[in-house]
């Protein structure tokens, strides 16, 4: 526009043939969980490699529909609502405020579809809810039954076994007469494929997606990989894993438990920082990760947690916060935040902030006070919570489960100084500014607003 207003003839043809696949198309910053962020330097090469390698495991197609829903500070949403629309025609719908999404999805109707893992979390319990509050009784009926049948179908993925006949059978007519009519109300009537990622999923959730007939693949990746480089198709999908490394890529798991990656998704650089560029990637070329892996006999992989952030309590036990983290929060749907704390620790504590789209509509219910100072000191939003976390704890082997917890009288907003634009806790920033609240959850005596579990028995070995 320049060049033409100023008379100056601009080449078009001239200007994009000198556009080389090595040359930086974009700078996606990280998130700054453990310092300040850093921008990190993305080629037009990392970009196609990733659209073709998620097209060659998942498969996308022209006109394929899809949501833009996450803060554009995410690659996940760049890729999603930006470079895949221009590699392969995708249709992105835009939705401004991320609290909307469930409502937006039966006008989207898309076929691939991708959310993290208290999206997905809300969407159960939404579900859920609509089952218990259906008012006419046939309907009441049918979604029970179906929900049940969906039950055993996600009861036999949690056990790894396969369905029987009479099962198959049996979710088959489910399906039929009351499943597949839910899907088209939620929205994923025509959905081919749906993700999770960016931090762990409850195997649970997992299970009963797949049971109403919706069937999730966990993904991995980060922005110096370009986005996604662990996938698989949900149809190959194994639970409790984020799939398999990308085609073309190289990994191996370091002798503690870092996961290295080589090959064309690694990030040319982090912008204007070439000591922490060295640091990241090493000689041969292998980027570390930061991330603890296992890895099956087939090449699945599992996260065990981030590096830096794995719990190591007083007697030396290695935990992953993330893990707790996400099987307390899917048993507690009134909190949206949470943070484990038992490094150099005898127990694990936690401390809790109220999801902020679940006050109006609970408080109003009951003709309280919505505000967070006010819900966090009434007696049933605590008996509800210490429930939750029960029930969280049982899922957990003893060393890992939460044995206090108090609820914080306030909300941490995406880029304060708790939590990131892309939802990931500050977890130093944390441990100082509430640091006289956590040590009164390791007081010798109960303190006032710190509280305990409701006693619910272990169903995981110590």
């Amino acid at each position: 526009m320049y060049a033409a207003a100023s008379g100056d003839f601009f080449d078009f043809e001239s200007t994009w043939r000198a556009v080389q696949p090595e040359d930086i198309v974009t700078l996606i910053y990280t998130s700054g969980t453990t310092g300040n962020p850093k921008g990190v330097e993305m080629t037009h090469a990392n970009l196609l490699f990733e659209g073709y390698a998620i097209d060659e495991v998942l498969g996308i197609r022209f006109g394929d529909r899809v949501t833009s829903f996450l803060p554009s500070a995410h690659i996940a949403d760049r890729m999603t609502g930006l470079y895949l629309q221009e590699m392969f025609g995708t249709q992105v719908t835009a939705v401004a405020d991320a609290r909307t999404i469930a409502a937006a999805l039966p006008d989207v109707r898309p076929t691939v579809w991708g959310a993290v893992p208290r999206v997905w979390e809300k969407l159960k319990a939404g579900i859920e809810f609509t089952v218990a509050r259906e008012t006419d009784e046939m309907k009441r009926q049918a979604l029970a039954w179906a929900m049940s049948v969906a039950g055993k179908r996600a009861n036999a993925l949690l056990a790894g076994e396969s369905m029987s006949d009479q099962l198959v059978a049996e979710w088959a007519k489910a399906d039929e007469l009351v499943l597949s009519k839910l899907r088209e109300r939620l929205g994923f009537g025509e959905l081919r494929w749906a993700l999770s990622g960016a931090a762990p999923i409850p195997k649970e959730t997992l299970a009963f997606f797949a049971g109403i007939g919706i069937p999730i693949a966990e993904i991995w990746g980060m922005s110096e990989l370009s986005c996604v480089a662990t996938a698989s198709h949900p149809r190959d999908g194994r639970l409790g894993t984020v799939g398999k490394l990308l085609p073309g890529l190289q990994g191996k798991i370091a002798e503690d438990g870092e996961y290295l990656v080589r090959g064309p998704l690694v990030m040319k650089g982090y912008r204007k920082e070439p000591a922490k560029t060295a640091e990241a990637i090493d000689s041969d070329g292998w980027l570390h990760t930061g991330d603890v892996f296992d890895i099956d006999s087939d090449g699945y992989l599992r996260v065990v947690d981030r590096k830096k952030e794995l719990i190591i309590n007083a007697a030396g036990k290695n935990m992953s916060p993330a893990n707790i983290e996400n099987t307390i929060l899917a048993a507690c749907p009134m909190v949206g935040v949470m943070m484990a704390i038992g490094d150099g620790r005898t127990y694990n504590t936690a401390l809790l902030v109220f999801d902020a789209d679940s006050l109006g509509p609970y408080a109003a219910q009951r003709g309280l006070d919505a505000s967070p100072a006010a819900l966090a000191a009434d007696p049933e939003v605590i008996a509800r919570i210490a429930a939750g976390v029960a029930e969280g704890n049982a899922k957990l082997s003893r060393v890992e489960q939460i044995k206090r917890f108090r609820i914080l009288p306030t909300l941490w907003e995406p880029g304060g100084d708790e939590i990131t634009l892309t939802m990931k806790l500050k977890r130093r920033r944390i441990a100082a500014k509430y640091s006289a609240e956590i040590e009164e959850l390791y007081a010798s005596e109960l303190r006032p607003q710190v509280y305990e579990p409701a006693a619910v028995p272990s169903t995981q070995p110590a």
